[in-house]
């Protein structure tokens, strides 16, 4: 089950993630920086609040790289409104990193999940989310996936 923490109560709230199925459900999302229909040839991903499934908290696009053994986050936002001081909702973005550990344990690849990060962002993926450097890659795998998994998942069976 994913949790989302509402700041302002300390509440959790309970959320879900959808494959999108075509790029008509990318358009015209509020809150987004990135032009997220450019990621249609990719495998992407929305979390949602279980009470608000049409309200988009998040994105992660995913690219399947079989012959490497590895998921590859191509790219991943939270709606600006929960981004910095002060945000709402927290946990989204753990919430798609883990669901991306557990995609790469079920396509049995260890766990291991890959990104490039912006420069700014490399060291909030090594100390929050447990990621190490492999040249200008970030990734996680096997126990640091599964402590993710654990962390922002709970009962997803790895």
């Amino acid at each position: 089950m994913l949790l989302i923490l509402n700041t302002a109560t300390g509440e959790f709230l309970e959320a879900f993630i959808d494959k999108l199925s075509d790029c008509e459900e990318l358009k015209g999302l509020k809150g987004f920086e990135f032009d997220w229909q450019k990621q249609c040839d990719y495998e992407v991903y929305k979390i949602a609040l279980v009470e608000q499934p049409d309200h988009t908290l998040g994105l992660i696009s995913c690219i399947d790289i079989p012959q490497e053994l590895r998921v590859h986050v191509n790219l991943i936002e939270v709606n600006s409104s929960d981004i910095g001081r002060p945000k709402k909702l927290d946990r989204i973005a753990g919430c798609l990193i883990a669901f991306a550990c557990s995609l790469a344990f079920k396509r049995r690849y260890g766990g291991f999940v890959s990104l490039m990060p912006k420069t700014k962002l490399i060291d909030l993926y090594q100390e929050k989310y447990g990621f190490r450097q492999f040249g200008r890659m970030l990734a996680v795998q096997y126990e640091a996936s599964a402590e993710l998994i654990k962390n922002y998942i709970g009962d997803e069976e790895i």
